[in-house]
Protein backbone atom coordinates (compact mmCIF):
# COMPACT_ATOMS: atom_id res chain seq x y z
CA UNK A 1 0.00 0.00 0.00
CA UNK A 2 2.71 3.17 0.79
CA UNK A 3 4.66 1.60 -2.46
CA UNK A 4 1.70 2.48 -3.78
CA UNK A 5 1.50 5.53 -2.85
CA UNK A 6 4.46 6.51 -2.96
CA UNK A 7 3.94 5.42 -6.85
CA UNK A 8 1.18 7.48 -6.82
CA UNK A 9 2.65 10.82 -5.19
CA UNK A 10 5.53 10.67 -7.62
CA UNK A 11 4.25 10.25 -11.01
CA UNK A 12 1.81 13.81 -9.70
CA UNK A 13 4.40 15.07 -8.81
CA UNK A 14 6.29 13.96 -12.23
CA UNK A 15 3.30 15.14 -13.81
CA UNK A 16 3.30 18.56 -12.21
CA UNK A 17 6.91 19.34 -13.12
CA UNK A 18 6.38 18.82 -16.87
CA UNK A 19 3.01 20.72 -16.82
CA UNK A 20 5.65 23.57 -15.13
CA UNK A 21 8.48 23.24 -17.31
CA UNK A 22 6.04 23.51 -21.12
CA UNK A 23 4.08 25.72 -19.40
CA UNK A 24 7.06 28.31 -19.06
CA UNK A 25 8.75 27.04 -22.45
CA UNK A 26 6.08 28.05 -24.43
CA UNK A 27 5.60 31.43 -22.52
CA UNK A 28 9.55 31.67 -23.58
CA UNK A 29 9.46 30.53 -26.80
CA UNK A 30 6.72 32.15 -28.21
CA UNK A 31 6.45 35.81 -26.02
CA UNK A 32 8.77 39.03 -27.87
CA UNK A 33 9.82 41.68 -25.89
CA UNK A 34 11.30 40.80 -22.64
CA UNK A 35 9.99 39.90 -19.44
CA UNK A 36 6.92 43.13 -19.31
CA UNK A 37 6.06 41.51 -22.59
CA UNK A 38 5.69 38.25 -20.97
CA UNK A 39 3.81 39.64 -17.78
CA UNK A 40 0.11 39.37 -19.96
CA UNK A 41 0.88 35.87 -21.17
CA UNK A 42 2.20 34.74 -17.12
CA UNK A 43 -0.98 36.10 -15.70
CA UNK A 44 -3.26 34.85 -18.59
CA UNK A 45 -1.63 31.66 -18.02
CA UNK A 46 -0.85 31.04 -14.42
CA UNK A 47 -3.68 32.68 -12.95
CA UNK A 48 -7.03 32.33 -15.79
CA UNK A 49 -6.30 29.16 -17.33
CA UNK A 50 -4.15 27.12 -14.69
CA UNK A 51 -4.97 28.83 -11.47
CA UNK A 52 -1.42 28.52 -10.22
CA UNK A 53 -1.62 31.91 -8.47
CA UNK A 54 -4.35 34.46 -7.76
CA UNK A 55 -4.19 38.25 -9.11
CA UNK A 56 -2.70 39.78 -5.48
CA UNK A 57 0.55 37.42 -5.47
CA UNK A 58 0.97 38.13 -9.20
CA UNK A 59 1.00 41.66 -8.53
CA UNK A 60 3.27 41.41 -5.59
CA UNK A 61 5.50 39.04 -7.44
CA UNK A 62 5.78 41.39 -10.03
CA UNK A 63 7.00 43.93 -7.43
CA UNK A 64 9.34 41.84 -5.85
CA UNK A 65 10.91 40.44 -9.02
CA UNK A 66 11.55 44.08 -10.58
CA UNK A 67 12.89 45.12 -7.56
CA UNK A 68 15.52 42.00 -7.11
CA UNK A 69 18.27 40.50 -9.66
CA UNK A 70 17.37 38.87 -12.68
CA UNK A 71 15.14 39.24 -15.95
CA UNK A 72 11.44 39.86 -14.34
CA UNK A 73 9.61 37.00 -16.31
CA UNK A 74 12.48 34.45 -15.08
CA UNK A 75 11.76 35.45 -11.27
CA UNK A 76 8.14 35.62 -11.72
CA UNK A 77 8.27 31.91 -13.22
CA UNK A 78 11.04 30.48 -10.03
CA UNK A 79 8.06 31.87 -7.64
CA UNK A 80 5.27 30.22 -9.56
CA UNK A 81 7.53 27.11 -9.55
CA UNK A 82 8.30 27.05 -6.44
CA UNK A 83 4.84 27.63 -4.87
CA UNK A 84 3.53 24.64 -6.97
CA UNK A 85 6.53 22.10 -6.45
CA UNK A 86 8.69 23.99 -3.70
CA UNK A 87 12.96 23.76 -5.52
CA UNK A 88 11.68 21.31 -7.76
CA UNK A 89 9.16 23.09 -9.46
CA UNK A 90 11.46 26.61 -9.41
CA UNK A 91 14.08 24.55 -11.51
CA UNK A 92 11.90 23.24 -14.06
CA UNK A 93 9.97 26.12 -14.36
CA UNK A 94 12.52 28.37 -14.54
CA UNK A 95 14.62 26.25 -16.81
CA UNK A 96 11.50 25.86 -19.30
CA UNK A 97 11.57 29.80 -19.06
CA UNK A 98 15.05 29.89 -20.11
CA UNK A 99 15.78 27.14 -22.32
CA UNK A 100 13.49 28.37 -25.49
CA UNK A 101 15.24 31.73 -25.47
CA UNK A 102 18.61 31.16 -24.70
CA UNK A 103 18.63 28.40 -28.15
CA UNK A 104 16.42 30.67 -30.28
CA UNK A 105 19.21 33.71 -29.59
CA UNK A 106 22.06 31.03 -30.03
CA UNK A 107 20.80 30.25 -33.30
CA UNK A 108 20.52 33.18 -34.34
CA UNK A 109 23.92 34.52 -33.41
CA UNK A 110 25.31 31.98 -35.21
CA UNK A 111 23.55 33.16 -38.38
CA UNK A 112 22.85 36.88 -37.37
CA UNK A 113 23.98 38.96 -40.40
CA UNK A 114 22.35 37.04 -43.00
CA UNK A 115 19.44 36.55 -40.57
CA UNK A 116 18.57 40.67 -40.64
CA UNK A 117 19.21 40.58 -44.25
CA UNK A 118 16.15 38.96 -44.77
CA UNK A 119 13.15 40.92 -46.21
CA UNK A 120 10.05 39.25 -44.56
CA UNK A 121 12.12 38.45 -41.09
CA UNK A 122 12.69 42.64 -40.63
CA UNK A 123 9.24 43.32 -41.69
CA UNK A 124 8.20 40.62 -39.12
CA UNK A 125 10.00 42.42 -36.12
CA UNK A 126 8.30 45.71 -37.28
CA UNK A 127 5.28 44.16 -36.56
CA UNK A 128 6.67 42.59 -33.38
CA UNK A 129 7.22 46.03 -31.90
CA UNK A 130 3.57 46.89 -31.84
CA UNK A 131 2.37 43.80 -30.43
CA UNK A 132 5.03 43.91 -27.98
CA UNK A 133 4.01 47.37 -26.89
CA UNK A 134 0.29 45.91 -26.59
CA UNK A 135 1.34 42.87 -24.66
CA UNK A 136 3.03 45.26 -22.26
CA UNK A 137 -0.19 47.69 -21.88
CA UNK A 138 -2.33 45.12 -21.56
CA UNK A 139 -0.53 43.77 -18.64
CA UNK A 140 -0.42 47.20 -16.79
CA UNK A 141 -4.38 47.84 -17.51
CA UNK A 142 -4.64 44.32 -16.03
CA UNK A 143 -2.86 44.86 -13.11
CA UNK A 144 -4.50 48.40 -12.63
CA UNK A 145 -7.85 46.78 -12.66
CA UNK A 146 -6.89 44.54 -9.52
CA UNK A 147 -5.19 46.87 -7.41
CA UNK A 148 -7.03 48.20 -4.57
CA UNK A 149 -8.25 51.47 -5.26
CA UNK A 150 -6.56 53.47 -2.22
CA UNK A 151 -5.97 57.25 -2.22
CA UNK A 152 -2.29 56.12 -1.75
CA UNK A 153 -2.20 53.52 -4.58
CA UNK A 154 -3.79 55.68 -6.93
CA UNK A 155 -1.36 59.13 -5.85
CA UNK A 156 1.88 56.75 -6.74
CA UNK A 157 0.91 55.34 -9.63
CA UNK A 158 -0.01 58.62 -10.87
CA UNK A 159 3.43 59.36 -9.96
CA UNK A 160 5.00 57.08 -11.20
CA UNK A 161 3.53 57.02 -14.90
CA UNK A 162 3.68 61.18 -15.13
CA UNK A 163 7.58 60.91 -13.93
CA UNK A 164 8.09 58.29 -16.84
CA UNK A 165 6.70 60.75 -19.61
CA UNK A 166 8.10 63.39 -18.42
CA UNK A 167 11.60 61.26 -17.86
CA UNK A 168 10.93 60.12 -21.93
CA UNK A 169 9.68 63.22 -22.95
CA UNK A 170 12.28 65.20 -22.18
CA UNK A 171 15.08 62.20 -22.47
CA UNK A 172 16.46 62.63 -18.95
CA UNK A 173 18.30 60.30 -17.28
CA UNK A 174 17.29 58.87 -14.76
CA UNK A 175 17.22 55.57 -13.99
CA UNK A 176 13.87 53.96 -12.51
CA UNK A 177 14.95 52.25 -10.13
CA UNK A 178 15.03 55.47 -8.67
CA UNK A 179 11.25 56.09 -9.04
CA UNK A 180 11.08 52.53 -7.33
CA UNK A 181 13.10 53.35 -4.43
CA UNK A 182 11.35 56.79 -3.78
CA UNK A 183 8.21 55.11 -3.89
CA UNK A 184 9.17 52.52 -1.41
CA UNK A 185 10.21 54.98 1.02
CA UNK A 186 6.93 57.34 0.68
CA UNK A 187 5.08 53.84 1.33
CA UNK A 188 7.49 53.15 4.20
CA UNK A 189 6.78 56.15 5.82
CA UNK A 190 3.19 56.32 5.07
CA UNK A 191 2.70 52.86 6.66
CA UNK A 192 4.60 54.57 10.28
CA UNK A 193 1.93 57.16 9.97
CA UNK A 194 -0.80 55.47 9.89
CA UNK A 195 -0.01 53.49 12.82
CA UNK A 196 0.53 56.47 14.43
CA UNK A 197 -2.27 57.42 13.76
CA UNK A 198 -4.23 54.22 14.48
CA UNK A 199 -2.60 54.08 18.00
CA UNK A 200 -4.04 57.44 18.13
CA UNK A 201 -7.46 56.35 17.67
CA UNK A 202 -7.05 52.99 19.85
CA UNK A 203 -6.10 55.40 22.84
CA UNK A 204 -9.13 58.08 22.90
Amino acid sequence: MMDLFHLVKLKNQTKLLLDLFLTFAKIGMFTFGGGYAMLSLIENTCIENKKWITHDEMTTVTVIAESTPGPIAINCATYVGYKKGKLLGAIAATFGMVLPSFVIIYLISKFLNQFLEITWVNNAFKGIKIAVGILIVDAAVKMLKKMKKKPMQIIMVCFATVSMLLINIFALNISSMILMLVSAVVGIVVFFINNILERKRVKK
